[in-house]
Parts: structure tokens; C-alpha cells; sequence
């Protein structure tokens, strides 16, 4: 659910180099079929960096994962390389060197050391990175590198249709902060991290601590609650970068302005998991499920998960079939005890069920309520205080048939 603080006015262009001091390029070396975006830069002269990351829970992490990691451990991160079309993950000890060599190949071109540059790599899992068109690539972009970060935002992308980017701006100690976002995501999707990657970026002045706090907290209200097909990819990453530029005070975790800053990162955040959740794999219906009156959030959560992510619920939302019975039988194998006999289930505006018993209801109407581009499911389980907000997507044919033949 929305903090109480959240931000308003959601910009969904400009993405990651709309705050000030973050420059960006997506550029083509073959990686990937048909010409398209498949190497991406982002770098910040600034030397104020601060940046927080959280990571894949797949016992399977790609090398770009072990590589990122260590570099934001080091603290001294300015600058991000991305390739798509070809994950490097479950690539052995050739794999380790090929994420080291991109991550060297980068801060040459930008003059930093290793350690100041993150790698992130998606696509296909087990075959070898083709470095010397990376390499390529990376020097293309480097040359490349401008304000416009529509083109990196395409480099990142995999079976994505469209880019995905956001951008929220609030008043920090009287200084104007700029915090955005740009992601990729469609398929193998799940909570604890899906096949996606996330960069988010600030020209805020923020303290390490605070940074970390916040990416972890963020993502899980955002992106740990985003399921297209219950899949969770090897090389998933969110990573949280602040330049400085805006020259407030830096933002402490104690600090009055806090609640501000953190509001901006988790709505950019939450608008990208969005778009993400509508852009799954052969959807067509974007599935919003809130769940309300829980003993606590985290309980919320798991029950708004356990619905959104049912390929029951999301073969019924595709089908414009208003089966509340499908919702119900999800909630119950979420793990969280709840009463049926206290719990409410809407499609929509239409009301479905109720104190352990069907409502009489319009069925035309409640297979409407599934009929439009945006779906919203609700079920209210007693008097608790906990709520969340969980997304997914409907189940369609044209899922099976892009991963029938996803490496062919």
C-alpha cells in the first residue's frame, strides 16, 4: 500500500538521467538478433557517490551478480554497464573473467578504477559472453554518453515490448532532489527478485546507511511483490545510486526530510514494478490484487502474492471469468492463517463473496470488472492493520509460444 507520504505526479519519461549529473548510452554490437540496443552506460562525474543494491536470491547467481556485489561493497561506485541478449550466468570461471573484463573494458573508457563500475548482464543463461563485441560496444557507448537516456533504457531490454522508465521530484532542505528510475522485465518474474534489473538513481546527497535501508525496503514493498510466472531468474538486481549533485544536506536515516526522499525512491520504484507486471510475457491485462485487514503487512503481503501469482486466478482474469473461487483457494495455501468467515472478495466494484458464503451478484458485471486493460481484485480478511498491494498479470497462449522457442 501507498505510505502515507507518498509522491505524487509520477513522470513515466526521463528515467535514469533525469536527475542531475547521471549521463547515459545504449548502443548495438550484436549481441542481440536484429540490430537492436544491447550494451548500456550510465556514469556520474560526481565524486559524492553513495550506492545500495539487493540481488537475486537464486542459490544460481550469475558472475555479473558476484562482480556488482563487490562493487558496491568497495563504495565508491560512478558509473553502471549493462548488456542484454545473454545473461553469462551458469558460465563457470570463463563467465567470472568475462564480468571482470567488461567491468575493466568500462572503467578504461571512463577513466575510473574497476571497482567504481557495476556490471549487470540478461538474456539467455548458459552460453558464453561474446566479449569482444561487448567490448565494442562499450567503448561506442562511452563516446555516446548524453542527458537522453532513452537509449540505454532499449539496451536493457530482453522480451520486453516497450521501456520502462519513472522519475519523481520533491523539496529536500529547500534543494530540488530528482529521483529515477528505468527497469526490464517480462518474463520469469516472481517476488524475491525476478528476471529483471532495476536502476534507480538520485542527484540527492544520501548517507551509505541510509541508502541501504531504503533500496531494501523499497524493493521488497515494490518489486518482491510484482509475479508474472513464478520464475526467479539468476540475475536480477536493483541498484540504488545517489550523486550528490543536488548539494542538500545528505539524508539520514533519523533525518525530518527522510519520509520525503524515501517516498520518491519507493513510487519510482512502485512505477516500475507496474509497468513491469503489465509488460509480462504475452499479457494483456495488468492484475492489481490489494488485501487488507491483515494481522500485518508482511501477512498482507503474502496473501496479495499468493493470488496474483496463481496461474488459476491469472487464467480466469484472460478468460474474463470472475471466478472468486480460484482467489479464495489461493489465499488459502499462502501460508497465512485467515478466517473465511471474516473475509470479503470484490472484482472491481463488484462484490463476490462473504462471510464464508457467496453474494448474490451481477456475474455479467463481475466478468466485466476483468474485461479492461487494468484489473483489480480486493479482499478484505478481518480488522487487522495490515494491507499490501501485490501485481501480476493474466495467463495468455502468447506466453507459452515466446517461451516455447525463447533461445531458438
Amino acid at each position: 500500500m501507498t505510505d502515507k507520504n507518498s509522491v505524487h505526479g509520477i513522470e513515466a519519461r526521463g528515467g535514469v538521467t533525469a536527475p542531475e549529473g547521471f549521463l547515459a548510452a545504449g548502443v548495438s554490437c550484436g549481441v542481440r538478433r536484429k540490430g537492436l540496443r544491447d550494451v548500456g552506460l550510465l556514469y556520474t562525474p560526481s565524486e559524492r557517490t553513495a550506492a545500495a543494491a539487493v540481488y537475486t536470491t537464486n542459490v544460481v547467481k550469475a558472475a555479473p551478480v558476484r562482480v556488482a556485489r563487490e562493487a558496491v561493497e568497495a563504495a565508491e561506485v560512478r558509473a553502471l554497464v549493462v548488456n542484454s541478449g545473454n545473461a553469462n550466468a551458469a558460465t563457470g570461471e570463463r563467465g567470472l573473467r568475462d564480468a571482470y573484463e567488461m567491468q575493466r573494458l568500462a572503467a578504461e573508457e571512463l577513466g575510473l578504477a574497476p571497482r567504481q563500475v557495476v556490471v549487470a548482464s540478461t538474456g539467455v543463461i548458459g552460453e558464453y559472453l561474446p566479449v569482444d563485441r561487448v567490448g565494442s560496444g562499450i567503448r561506442e557507448a562511452a563516446a555516446s554518453l548524453s542527458r537522453d537516456g532513452r537509449s540505454f533504457a532499449e539496451a536493457i531490454l530482453t522480451t520486453d515490448t516497450c521501456t520502462k522508465e519513472a522519475v519523481a521530484r520533491v523539496e529536500i532542505g529547500g534543494a530540488t532532489v530528482t529521483v529515477g528510475g528505468t527497469a526490464k522485465g517480462s518474463g520469469m518474474i516472481h517476488p524475491d527478485m525476478a528476471t529483471m534489473l532495476a536502476f534507480i538513481t538520485t542527484d540527492a546527497a544520501v548517507e551509505r546507511e541510509c541508502l541501504e535501508a531504503t533500496v531494501r525496503r523499497a524493493a521488497d514493498r515494490t518489486f518482491n511483490r510484482i509475479t508474472v510466472d513464478g520464475d526467479t531468474s539468476t540475475n536480477d538486481m536493483v541498484l540504488l545510486l545517489a550523486n550528490g549533485v543536488a548539494a542538500n544536506e545528505p539524508v539520514t536515516l533519523g533525518a525530518p526530510e527522510y519520509p520525503v526522499f524515501y517516498a520518491a525512491v519507493e513510487d519510482v520504484m512502485r512505477e516500475l514494478a507496474r509497468q513491469i507486471a503489465r509488460d509480462g510475457e504475452g499479457a494483456t491485462r495488468l492484475l492489481e490484487v490489494v488485501v487488507e485487514g491483515a494481522p500485518d503487512e508482511g501477512a498482507a503481503a503474502a496473501l496479495a502474492r499468493s493470488v496474483a501469482g496463481s496461474s488459476l486466478v491469472k487464467a480466469a482474469v484472460f478468460g474474463e471469468d470472475a471466478n472468486w473461487g480460484r482467489v479464495l483457494c489461493a489465499m488459502g495455501y499462502a501460508g497465512v492463517g485467515f478466517d473465511p468467515e471474516s473475509t470479503r472478495i470484490s472484482f472491481g466494484p463488484v462484490e463476490v463473496f462473504a462471510a464464508g458464503a457467496p453474494v448474490p451478484h451481477d456475474v455479467e458485471a463481475a466478468n466485466a470488472a476483468l474485461a479492461g486493460d487494468e484489473v483489480y481484485i480486493t479482499a478484505s480478511v478481518g480488522e487487522g492493520p495490515g494491507a499490501a498491494t501485490a501485481w501480476g498479470c493474466d495467463l495468455t497462449y502468447e506466453y507459452v509460444r515466446i517461451n516455447g522457442d525463447y533461445r531458438t
